[in-house]
């Protein structure tokens, strides 16, 4: 006699793809779960390693000056937000290992205060690792009043094991690219945008540009 019907399916049958079909729901759930959580672990992992051409945080200079000569190119550009972007130097010459300080310029032509934060790497890729940042305005969210012009600077170097590597020891020109992006942290504190001296900025001789 054939089946008629669903209720003609041995209760085991039925256990098992119930069983199968839960296990699928879970597993689906976690590669989303998974999927959200390696964003910023991705995030990190580049900041550390310079991998993807993503710049490196610092703590401090080297020690070691070579004599050998880099053209660091600046780019600026900006995403879904009411600001001008610009960078005041197009491009700066400056010996590897020794610390440059550049400025960039943000106004935002709104009528609101808007927070945006930048996201930035270099090109070619390989020198993300060795190119790196003592302060920069892109390690958090920046608040730009209605109507303002603020001046942030950027101080960096470029690592001496920069002519080491076979990958970037014949480069001579690098470039910093900067885009600013609405902030997606804002609403959980946003950290004013000011351009105060700094402790790098005076070292240098050359004090940080007051807002306009």
């Amino acid at each position: 006699m054939l089946p008629t019907g669903p209720s003609d399916t041995p209760a085991p049958t039925q256990r098992r793809n119930r069983k199968l079909a839960l296990y699928c729901a879970l597993g689906f759930v976690g590669m989303i779960g998974a999927a959200y959580a390696s964003v910023p672990l991705y995030k990190a992992f580049c900041q550390v390693t310079g991998f993807d051409g993503t710049v490196r945080k610092a703590d401090v200079a080297p020690d070691k000056v070579l004599d050998r000569k880099l053209t660091i190119r600046f780019d600026a550009n900006v995403r879904e937000l009411p600001w001008t972007f610009t960078a005041e130097q197009v491009t700066q010459e400056v010996r590897i290992g020794q610390t440059g300080l550049a400025f960039f310029k943000v106004t935002n032509n709104g009528d609101k205060p808007v927070t945006g934060r930048a996201i930035y790497n270099v090109v070619p890729e390989s020198a993300g690792a060795y190119f790196q940042k003592l302060e920069c305005f892109c390690f958090s969210d920046q608040t730009i009043p209605a109507k303002t012009t603020i001046e942030f600077p950027v101080v960096y170097f470029v690592d001496p094991k920069f002519a080491e590597d076979f990958e970037t020891k014949g480069k001579g020109e690098v470039t910093l690219s900067y885009t600013f992006f609405p902030s997606v942290d804002a609403e959980r504190g946003e950290k004013r945008a000011e351009a105060t001296p700094t402790k790098h900025s005076s070292a240098l001789g050359v004090p940080a540009k007051a807002g306009l």
